[in-house]
């Protein structure tokens, strides 16, 4: 096992303790560097790497205890501010701070367990700048800024009413906007592609002047356990997972800051004349689900003002067999349901049926599920008006202030960061990403 020298003293000094910090790092990198690659070495050169990252991201904490503000304050000038913008102009800014994006494509390809786990110096970094009123808080406005892509969409959906962005659909009928998400093959699992897209679709309903009100619902399934069948949200694609394929700042911290956290605040624009006195655009959404809403799913209709169920589906965050933290849903699923339930939930594992006393707690109504079609174009209209639109913003206001919200997100940032590359997380990960992908195989989210 190779000695490592101790993390740099902090002066106080910004050019200092960074040209520090810089050196340090590089010193660590210059280590793994010289090992096998992680699969191969040896567990004396695990060790030394293993010493060797926890020195750097000790001295990456001390560094940003000390100048989160100046730094937020250099890597957010001239940019968006946007978490995926802000930790790349960081990367440049102060070297050795967090990855370049050279050694993240270096990780492009392998296996979650096979990665240094370099993620996690993006953690550390997010976890310090969100505990941070004045940055933190300009954090999350950026993150609920339109997607460009939403921009170049949207003359073109409020013509047509109508988008297809691959694995989710648009179609707005009478005022409503229908989401539908199809990302089919995997039972509506959530990775980098779906989260982009329905981020994107949530950002069109909120921007088209046209539709008043957002629904969400599942796709009809091709899956020979649900053929014909719709189905709500299977969560976190494990086998995605397993493959490295998920990102921490795209999906996994971007997910929340952005997708769903829109769905709650809705998206937030340039303070103009035209926008005063709300910059932020927000709309009631209606949520139907079929089948099952596991892990992320269940996680959005936390934070939907109402939401339909099957009497036939259930609502599930299997936190525990997976390992990894359930997105915001610890903050919101608390207040909803209470303590004691919420960790039977997130802790035990415990499934709550929509027909379960306990499941009014998370469905307005249940349904036949051959009356939920009905249901969806019956009550969707009735949410929209500008009394819903005003009431929703203040109960928002009042159950989860932009700064409670921020307090948990910057704990989260790093906590899931450390999930995602513990080793109960990729044994488990691994596990599931072997068996087929549905309710029992997958745990998901």
């Amino acid at each position: 096992m190779t000695e490592f020298p101790p993390a740099p003293r902090v002066t106080g000094d910004l050019r200092a303790d960074a040209a520090a910090l810089h050196a340090h790092a590089g010193r660590a990198d210059d280590l793994i560097a010289a090992l096998p690659p992680k699969p191969e070495r040896s567990p004396a050169a695990q060790e030394s790497a293993a010493l060797a990252h926890r020195s750097a991201r000790f001295a990456r904490q001390r560094f940003l205890r000390a100048h989160a503000a100046a730094v937020h304050a250099r890597a957010a000038d001239g940019g968006t501010g946007h978490p995926a913008q802000l930790v790349r102009a960081a990367a440049h800014a102060f070297p050795g701070l967090v990855p370049t994006e050279a050694q993240l494509d270096g990780e492009l390809g392998r296996r979650q367990a096979d990665k240094e786990g370099r993620e996690v110096d993006q953690g550390i970094f997010f976890h310090e700048m969100l505990r941070l009123p004045g940055p933190g808080r300009r954090i999350l406005e950026a993150a609920l800024r339109p997607t460009p892509r939403a921009h170049d969409l949207l003359p073109a959906f409020a013509a047509a009413g109508s988008v297809d962005l691959g694995t989710v659909r648009v179609d707005r009928r009478d005022g409503v906007a229908h989401v539908t998400i199809r990302n089919i093959h995997c039972l509506n699992a959530e990775d980098n592609a779906l989260a982009a897209d329905l981020e994107t679709a949530v950002d069109l309903v909120l921007l088209d002047d046209a539709s008043g009100v957002g629904v969400l619902r599942g796709a009809r399934m091709t899956h020979p356990k649900y053929a014909g069948r719709r189905v709500f949200s299977a969560g976190i694609n494990l086998k995605e997972l397993h493959a490295g394929r998920i990102s921490y700042v795209d999906f996994l911290l971007g997910r929340e800051l952005g997708l769903v956290n829109k769905l709650c605040r809705g998206v937030l624009r340039e303070e103009t004349e035209d926008t005063w006195p709300h910059a932020a655009l927000a709309k009631p959404w209606l949520g139907a689900v079929d089948t099952f809403a596991i892990g992320g799913g269940m996680q959005i209709t936390l934070v939907l003002d109402r939401v339909l169920a099957a009497s036939d589906a259930y609502f599930s965050l299997p936190a525990a067999k997976e390992g990894i933290v359930p997105g915001a849903g610890n903050l919101r699923l608390r207040r909803l349901a209470g303590g004691r339930l919420a960790r039977q939930i997130v802790l035990w594992g415990r499934r709550i049926a929509a027909t379960d006393p306990e499941g009014a707690l998370f469905a307005d109504a249940v349904l036949a599920p051959e009356e939920l079609d009905a249901a969806v174009r019956h009550e969707a209209p009735l949410l929209a008006g500008a009394a819903v639109t005003a009431n929703r913003r203040m109960l928002v206001a009042a159950e989860e202030p932009l700064d409670a919200f921020r307090s948990y997100a910057a704990e989260f940032a790093l906590a899931q960061a450390l999930r995602l590359y513990s080793e109960d997380v990729l044994t488990k990960v691994g596990r599931f990403a072997t068996g087929e992908r549905d309710t029992a195989a997958a745990g998901a989210r």
